[in-house]
């Protein structure tokens, strides 16, 4: 699934391409995928601000209208030129006034689209935790999003109403930089732990940034191409592998359905109540 990182790179490239463009046409591909009763709204209007709130974009249009992006589980955003070879999995796309479309491809259909008035884009906006990569996050922000929570660490990192963006690939490596065990009830963090964790969740959001995301089978960038990021994960995927830090060998475990990886010899179970 596009996390924080992903969502962010397409972002970057729309925010270069796309800003100052007028909307000439919506064409809906697949009417189950987008949820644009009004998308003749749409049309003339012109892109103001590409915004990303955790793994959400939102292309916001000169009207206080906004065109909400979800990528879900196997979405893509491409920037293509009027005219390109046409790509799988099309379920929607926009032309702009500078000779580029937008396509929305998604081969499992899960991705969403949302048109959205001002009012109701501030009610969503604040429906979802902090920013992790925001100055106002700190780890004492962290320790209270976490607070009294008994679930595991790893339920609560995937919890967007916690913390927004983090998801299943960077959680895990999060974890590991922070040595806790994915199942560490989440209020039972120390200031140490807490700060450990917070170093640990910026620095994996940071460097997923610099390589362009993390592509495994379908994230494409906005551009066509694939991330870079998966020859630096030190524990996602790597059932059977060795630890890059210590002798231990990766494990991987369920945690609230979601396949979860680390090392049980420098992330040991402590505190562990297995909810």
């Amino acid at each position: 699934m596009p996390e924080l990182p992903e969502v962010e790179t397409v972002a970057r490239y729309l925010r270069e391409t796309v800003v100052g463009e007028t909307i000439s046409a919506v064409v809906i591909a697949d009417s189950r995928f987008a949820d644009l009763e009004e998308a003749h709204e749409l049309v003339g209007r012109r892109v103001v601000r590409v915004g990303r709130r955790g793994k959400y974009l939102s292309l916001e249009l000169d009207d206080d209208w906004v065109l909400q992006l979800h990528m879900m589980m196997a979405g893509q955003i491409l920037v293509r030129p009027k005219g390109h070879a046409e790509d799988r999995f099309l379920r929607l796309h926009f032309d702009l006034s500078g000779d580029i479309e937008v396509r929305f491809c998604d081969s499992r259909r899960f991705g969403r689209a949302h048109q959205l008035e001002a009012g109701a884009y501030r009610e969503f906006l604040k429906s979802l935790g902090p920013e992790p990569l925001a100055n106002s996050f700190t780890t004492r922000r962290l320790l209270e999003a976490l607070a009294s929570r008994k679930v595991a660490l790893k339920s609560a990192l995937l919890n967007q109403q916690l913390i927004a963006g983090v998801g299943n690939i960077y959680a895990d490596e999060a974890s590991w930089r922070a040595r806790l065990h994915p199942l560490t009830p989440a209020g039972s963090l120390s200031d140490a732990e807490a700060g450990r964790l917070h170093r640990g969740i910026r620095q994996v959001l940071r460097d997923g940034i610099a390589s362009r995301g993390t592509t495994f089978s379908q994230y494409r960038s906005a551009e066509g191409e694939k991330g870079e990021y998966q020859s630096q994960l030190r524990v996602f995927q790597r059932t059977g592998e060795k630890c890059f830090r210590c002798p231990g060998t990766i494990q991987r475990i369920v945690v609230g359905g979601r396949s979860t990886h680390f090392c049980p010899r420098c992330q040991p179970v402590s505190r562990v109540d297995g909810s």
